[in-house]
Protein backbone atom coordinates (compact mmCIF):
# COMPACT_ATOMS: atom_id res chain seq x y z
CA UNK A 1 0.00 0.00 0.00
CA UNK A 2 1.16 3.60 -0.88
CA UNK A 3 0.91 6.50 0.65
CA UNK A 4 0.55 10.16 -0.26
CA UNK A 5 0.11 13.86 1.50
CA UNK A 6 -2.52 16.19 0.73
CA UNK A 7 -0.41 19.40 0.52
CA UNK A 8 -3.04 21.08 1.89
CA UNK A 9 -2.70 19.57 5.61
CA UNK A 10 0.83 21.90 5.38
CA UNK A 11 -0.53 25.06 3.85
CA UNK A 12 0.33 27.44 6.28
CA UNK A 13 3.94 25.70 6.61
CA UNK A 14 4.54 25.98 2.59
CA UNK A 15 2.98 29.71 2.36
CA UNK A 16 6.12 30.44 4.92
CA UNK A 17 9.11 27.89 3.40
CA UNK A 18 7.58 25.90 0.76
CA UNK A 19 11.12 23.68 -0.57
CA UNK A 20 12.08 23.43 4.00
CA UNK A 21 8.09 22.41 4.24
CA UNK A 22 9.03 19.90 1.12
CA UNK A 23 11.88 18.31 2.86
CA UNK A 24 10.64 17.80 5.90
CA UNK A 25 7.70 15.57 4.57
CA UNK A 26 10.34 13.72 2.94
CA UNK A 27 12.60 13.31 5.80
CA UNK A 28 9.01 12.34 7.68
CA UNK A 29 9.44 9.34 5.01
CA UNK A 30 7.25 10.62 2.31
CA UNK A 31 7.73 9.92 -1.11
CA UNK A 32 4.30 11.24 -2.53
CA UNK A 33 2.79 14.80 -2.45
CA UNK A 34 -1.14 15.53 -3.62
CA UNK A 35 -0.65 19.07 -4.31
CA UNK A 36 -3.90 21.34 -4.84
CA UNK A 37 -4.50 24.38 -6.29
CA UNK A 38 -1.19 23.66 -8.09
CA UNK A 39 -1.19 26.10 -11.39
CA UNK A 40 0.40 28.93 -9.49
CA UNK A 41 3.23 27.55 -7.90
CA UNK A 42 4.24 25.10 -10.23
CA UNK A 43 7.77 26.02 -11.05
CA UNK A 44 8.48 26.34 -7.23
CA UNK A 45 7.07 23.45 -6.44
CA UNK A 46 8.15 21.23 -9.46
CA UNK A 47 11.59 22.77 -8.24
CA UNK A 48 11.34 21.50 -4.79
CA UNK A 49 9.87 18.21 -5.28
CA UNK A 50 12.36 17.43 -7.42
CA UNK A 51 14.98 18.31 -4.92
CA UNK A 52 13.08 16.21 -2.28
CA UNK A 53 12.53 13.51 -4.31
CA UNK A 54 8.74 13.92 -4.31
CA UNK A 55 6.39 12.51 -7.14
CA UNK A 56 2.82 13.83 -7.06
CA UNK A 57 0.50 11.12 -8.74
CA UNK A 58 -2.61 13.07 -7.78
CA UNK A 59 -3.40 16.58 -7.50
CA UNK A 60 -6.27 18.90 -6.73
CA UNK A 61 -7.45 21.62 -9.06
CA UNK A 62 -10.87 23.59 -9.77
CA UNK A 63 -11.26 21.91 -13.24
CA UNK A 64 -15.10 22.87 -13.47
CA UNK A 65 -14.16 26.54 -12.85
CA UNK A 66 -10.98 27.33 -14.25
CA UNK A 67 -9.24 27.20 -17.57
CA UNK A 68 -8.92 23.89 -18.00
CA UNK A 69 -5.84 23.85 -20.66
CA UNK A 70 -3.88 25.99 -18.29
CA UNK A 71 -4.61 23.37 -15.57
CA UNK A 72 -3.43 20.03 -17.24
CA UNK A 73 -0.44 21.75 -18.60
CA UNK A 74 0.42 22.49 -15.02
CA UNK A 75 -0.24 18.99 -14.41
CA UNK A 76 1.75 17.52 -17.41
CA UNK A 77 4.52 19.64 -15.47
CA UNK A 78 4.29 18.26 -12.28
CA UNK A 79 3.76 14.36 -13.35
CA UNK A 80 0.45 14.42 -11.87
CA UNK A 81 -1.55 11.59 -13.76
CA UNK A 82 -4.90 11.90 -12.17
CA UNK A 83 -6.25 15.91 -11.77
CA UNK A 84 -9.02 15.70 -8.61
CA UNK A 85 -12.06 18.50 -8.81
CA UNK A 86 -11.75 18.94 -5.02
CA UNK A 87 -15.02 20.39 -4.41
CA UNK A 88 -18.66 21.19 -5.98
CA UNK A 89 -20.90 23.45 -3.50
CA UNK A 90 -23.70 21.92 -0.96
CA UNK A 91 -26.09 23.66 -2.83
CA UNK A 92 -25.36 21.48 -6.45
CA UNK A 93 -26.30 18.63 -4.83
CA UNK A 94 -30.17 18.81 -3.78
CA UNK A 95 -31.63 18.38 -7.33
CA UNK A 96 -30.82 15.44 -9.61
CA UNK A 97 -30.76 17.88 -12.69
CA UNK A 98 -28.00 20.30 -10.80
CA UNK A 99 -26.10 16.31 -9.96
CA UNK A 100 -26.77 15.46 -13.76
CA UNK A 101 -24.86 18.80 -14.96
CA UNK A 102 -22.15 18.34 -12.79
CA UNK A 103 -21.47 14.88 -13.89
CA UNK A 104 -21.57 16.10 -17.36
CA UNK A 105 -19.24 18.91 -16.93
CA UNK A 106 -16.95 16.52 -15.33
CA UNK A 107 -17.15 13.96 -18.22
CA UNK A 108 -16.47 16.55 -20.25
CA UNK A 109 -13.40 17.53 -18.79
CA UNK A 110 -12.26 13.92 -18.82
CA UNK A 111 -12.54 14.14 -22.33
CA UNK A 112 -10.52 17.52 -22.47
CA UNK A 113 -7.88 15.83 -19.99
CA UNK A 114 -7.52 12.38 -21.95
CA UNK A 115 -5.34 14.54 -24.95
CA UNK A 116 -3.08 15.48 -22.18
CA UNK A 117 -2.75 11.61 -20.84
CA UNK A 118 -4.60 13.05 -17.95
CA UNK A 119 -7.09 10.96 -15.73
CA UNK A 120 -10.03 13.05 -13.49
CA UNK A 121 -11.23 12.41 -10.53
CA UNK A 122 -13.59 13.86 -7.51
CA UNK A 123 -13.50 14.38 -4.07
CA UNK A 124 -15.94 14.43 -1.58
CA UNK A 125 -17.21 16.75 1.77
CA UNK A 126 -20.11 15.32 3.34
CA UNK A 127 -23.25 17.24 1.48
CA UNK A 128 -22.75 14.52 -1.47
CA UNK A 129 -23.62 11.80 0.95
CA UNK A 130 -26.20 14.29 3.19
CA UNK A 131 -28.47 14.76 0.04
CA UNK A 132 -30.76 11.67 -1.62
CA UNK A 133 -31.37 10.84 -5.13
CA UNK A 134 -33.95 8.17 -6.47
CA UNK A 135 -33.25 6.25 -3.37
CA UNK A 136 -28.95 6.81 -3.49
CA UNK A 137 -27.22 9.35 -1.42
CA UNK A 138 -26.31 11.92 -4.24
CA UNK A 139 -22.41 10.99 -4.45
CA UNK A 140 -23.73 7.34 -5.52
CA UNK A 141 -25.95 8.25 -8.17
CA UNK A 142 -23.04 11.14 -9.35
CA UNK A 143 -20.78 7.96 -10.03
CA UNK A 144 -23.35 6.04 -12.18
CA UNK A 145 -23.83 9.34 -14.58
CA UNK A 146 -19.72 9.05 -14.96
CA UNK A 147 -17.59 8.23 -17.85
CA UNK A 148 -16.14 4.90 -17.17
CA UNK A 149 -12.57 6.51 -17.07
CA UNK A 150 -13.25 9.15 -14.16
CA UNK A 151 -12.39 8.15 -10.55
CA UNK A 152 -13.40 8.75 -7.19
CA UNK A 153 -11.67 10.24 -4.82
CA UNK A 154 -13.46 8.89 -1.18
CA UNK A 155 -13.05 11.30 1.40
CA UNK A 156 -13.57 8.51 4.62
CA UNK A 157 -13.77 11.65 7.40
CA UNK A 158 -16.19 13.88 5.31
CA UNK A 159 -18.38 10.60 4.85
CA UNK A 160 -18.59 9.88 8.12
CA UNK A 161 -19.23 13.19 9.01
CA UNK A 162 -22.11 12.85 6.40
CA UNK A 163 -23.94 9.69 7.95
CA UNK A 164 -22.51 7.37 6.38
CA UNK A 165 -20.32 4.20 7.12
CA UNK A 166 -17.48 5.22 4.77
CA UNK A 167 -16.23 1.42 4.42
CA UNK A 168 -19.74 0.34 3.30
CA UNK A 169 -20.12 3.20 0.94
CA UNK A 170 -16.81 2.84 -0.31
CA UNK A 171 -17.16 -1.50 -1.09
CA UNK A 172 -20.91 0.01 -2.93
CA UNK A 173 -19.09 3.06 -5.25
CA UNK A 174 -16.56 -0.37 -6.20
CA UNK A 175 -13.58 0.05 -8.55
CA UNK A 176 -14.40 3.04 -9.30
CA UNK A 177 -12.56 4.23 -5.87
CA UNK A 178 -8.92 4.79 -6.67
CA UNK A 179 -7.80 6.94 -3.96
CA UNK A 180 -8.91 7.86 -0.29
CA UNK A 181 -8.55 10.64 1.97
CA UNK A 182 -7.39 9.48 5.11
CA UNK A 183 -7.95 11.51 8.20
CA UNK A 184 -9.26 11.03 11.54
CA UNK A 185 -10.76 12.33 14.68
CA UNK A 186 -14.27 12.84 16.23
CA UNK A 187 -16.76 12.38 13.39
CA UNK A 188 -17.49 16.30 13.76
CA UNK A 189 -18.28 19.29 11.15
CA UNK A 190 -15.55 20.96 13.63
CA UNK A 191 -12.24 19.98 12.02
CA UNK A 192 -10.06 21.72 14.93
CA UNK A 193 -10.71 17.98 16.42
CA UNK A 194 -8.71 15.83 13.80
CA UNK A 195 -6.63 13.46 15.12
CA UNK A 196 -3.33 11.43 13.59
CA UNK A 197 -5.07 8.26 12.11
CA UNK A 198 -5.75 5.53 14.75
CA UNK A 199 -6.47 7.64 16.99
CA UNK A 200 -10.18 9.04 16.62
CA UNK A 201 -13.60 7.20 15.72
CA UNK A 202 -12.93 6.59 11.68
CA UNK A 203 -12.12 3.21 11.09
CA UNK A 204 -9.38 3.44 9.26
CA UNK A 205 -8.43 -0.22 8.42
CA UNK A 206 -11.90 -0.75 7.61
CA UNK A 207 -11.45 1.79 4.67
CA UNK A 208 -8.47 1.13 3.45
CA UNK A 209 -9.74 -2.66 3.68
CA UNK A 210 -12.94 -1.79 1.66
CA UNK A 211 -11.37 0.02 -1.46
CA UNK A 212 -10.18 -2.88 -3.78
CA UNK A 213 -8.85 -1.31 -6.38
CA UNK A 214 -7.29 1.34 -4.42
CA UNK A 215 -4.19 3.16 -5.52
CA UNK A 216 -3.01 5.77 -3.08
CA UNK A 217 -3.82 6.96 0.68
CA UNK A 218 -3.45 9.92 1.24
CA UNK A 219 -3.48 11.73 4.62
CA UNK A 220 -4.79 14.87 5.33
CA UNK A 221 -5.81 17.35 8.33
CA UNK A 222 -8.07 20.05 7.39
CA UNK A 223 -6.58 21.52 10.95
CA UNK A 224 -4.63 20.20 13.43
CA UNK A 225 -4.16 21.66 16.97
CA UNK A 226 -0.55 20.26 17.65
CA UNK A 227 2.57 19.87 15.16
CA UNK A 228 1.51 19.34 12.00
CA UNK A 229 4.59 17.84 11.17
CA UNK A 230 4.30 15.72 14.43
CA UNK A 231 0.55 15.02 13.22
CA UNK A 232 1.35 13.91 9.49
CA UNK A 233 4.59 11.53 11.13
CA UNK A 234 1.91 9.88 13.51
CA UNK A 235 -0.21 9.08 10.62
CA UNK A 236 2.26 7.65 8.22
CA UNK A 237 3.91 5.89 11.29
CA UNK A 238 0.21 4.16 12.06
CA UNK A 239 -0.51 3.74 8.21
CA UNK A 240 3.29 2.03 7.74
CA UNK A 241 3.30 -0.78 10.57
CA UNK A 242 -0.63 -1.71 9.89
CA UNK A 243 -3.28 -3.00 11.47
CA UNK A 244 -2.38 -4.10 15.30
CA UNK A 245 -2.81 -8.11 15.45
CA UNK A 246 -4.37 -10.26 18.24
Amino acid sequence: MSYSIQLYTVRREMQKDLRGTLQRLADLGFSQVEPYDFVATADALGASMATNGLSAPSGHAPVLSADQDTIFHAAQRLGIGTVIEPFVPAERWQSERDILDTANALNGAALRASAYGIRIGYHNHAWELQSEVKGRTALEYFAEQLAPGVVLEVDAYWAAVGGQNPAELIKRLGDRVKFIHIKDGPISTDTSGQQPAGQGSIPVWDVINAAQSLELGVIEFDEYEGDIFEGVGRSLSFLQNGPVKA
